[in-house]
């Protein structure tokens, strides 16, 4: 893969990629956390300003939930999204390889999209929206992937039975009487969950 010679694997679906490329048209700055082997990046990369800033988090240690073998490595993925961003004029990519939740509590910028594709366990889901979501701009979004497990025409991270930490994250903060201010749901399709902060 870091040679050109294979695409990285695709963690996403058509629907979801239109989704994520519409969501970072015209955003200044963007953070993804889990790379994985690029794919999702690619999609930020094709579709964001060439002006844009975009941070990748990874620390390209685990991949917890995948099937044996399937681990990313920084390498490969920093050469694939590289030479995407570098053909196309941009964005400016900007790699961080750690821990989302240590990279968090350093975080100090203000951004426009978060995608929360990092670990699946429920209390990482959530300390990346504690640590990330409140440097989100009014009018910016904040994704989930794998958010959905058990819903009609969705699910969770494949597998024996998925990760359900995405999709009960999402349901405490976004569904029914005890949603948060604040925000609303703008996307919520097969895995993925957009949501974005009200001016």
């Amino acid at each position: 893969m870091g040679t050109g010679l294979i695409p990285p694997r695709i963690m996403h679906t058509r629907e979801e990629a239109d989704v994520l490329a519409g969501l970072a048209r015209d955003r200044g700055v963007a953070v993804e956390i889990g790379v994985y082997e690029g794919s999702s990046a690619l999609v930020l990369v094709g579709s964001l300003p060439q002006s844009a800033v975009l941070h990748l988090v990874d620390p390209f240690v685990d991949s917890r939930g995948l099937a044996a073998g399937w681990r990313g490595t920084a390498w490969a993925t920093q050469r694939v999204v590289g030479r995407a961003a570098r053909a196309r004029g941009g964005p400016t990519v900007r790699w961080h390889v750690e821990r989302s939740q240590d990279l968090g509590r350093r975080w100090s910028e203000p951004v426009d999209l978060v995608f929360i594709d990092g670990d699946h366990a429920e209390q990482s889901c959530r300390a990346d929206w504690e640590l990330f979501s409140p440097w989100v701009r009014p009018g910016g979004v904040v994704l989930f992937h794998d958010a959905r497990q058990g819903k009609p025409g969705g699910e969770g991270l494949p597998g024996e039975g998925g990760v359900p930490g995405p999709t009960t994250v999402v349901d405490e903060l976004f569904r029914g009487d005890d949603a948060i201010a604040g925000w609303r749901i703008v996307s919520d399709l097969q895995t993925l969950v957009a949501v974005e902060r009200v001016a």
